[in-house]
C-alpha cells in the first residue's frame, strides 16, 4: 500500500515540477535565455536552441511521467536531467556567479537552497526508477 501510494506521489510531483518548469520557460523566453547565458556555462550559439527546445523536453517528460509511458526509461531520463541541473546549479555558485537558477522562475538566485532543491527531486525520480514492479 504505502509502495503504491510513494509510486504515484512521485509521479505526479515529478511530473508536476517539469511541467511547470518547462511552461514558465516557454513563457518567458526571454528570461529563460538570460538565466541560461548567466551560468556562464553554455557558448552563445546554444542559447537560442536550448530556449526554443529545451522547455518542450521538460513538458514532455512531465506528460509521460504523469502517464507512466516507459516509465523506468523516463524515469532515468528524469535522473539524468536533475543529476545534470543539479551539477550546473553548483558549479556556477561554486565558480561565484551570482546568476538566476531559473528553474521554477526568475526571481530564485542560485543558493545553496536551490541546489539543495534541485538534488530533492531525484528522490522521487530514483525511487520511479529503482521501484520493484508486481
Amino acid at each position: 500500500m504505502f509502495t503504491h501510494f510513494m509510486h504515484w506521489a512521485s509521479r505526479i510531483v515529478l511530473g508536476g515540477a517539469f511541467l511547470y518548469s518547462g511552461y514558465i520557460k516557454l513563457a518567458s523566453p526571454l528570461q529563460f535565455a538570460a538565466a541560461l547565458t548567466g551560468y556562464q556555462l553554455f557558448p552563445d550559439s546554444a542559447i537560442v536552441p536550448l530556449t526554443r527546445y529545451f522547455p518542450w523536453a521538460e513538458i514532455a517528460l512531465g506528460i509521460l511521467l504523469l502517464f507512466g509511458w516507459r516509465l523506468r526509461w523516463v524515469a532515468a531520463g528524469a535522473v539524468a536531467l536533475l543529476c545534470v541541473f543539479t551539477l550546473m546549479l553548483t558549479v556556477t555558485y561554486v565558480r561565484g556567479i551570482d546568476a538566476a537558477c531559473g528553474c521554477f522562475g526568475f526571481s530564485d538566485r542560485i543558493s545553496p537552497l536551490t541546489i539543495a532543491r534541485d538534488a530533492l527531486l531525484l528522490l522521487p525520480a530514483l525511487f520511479l526508477l529503482f521501484q520493484r514492479r508486481k
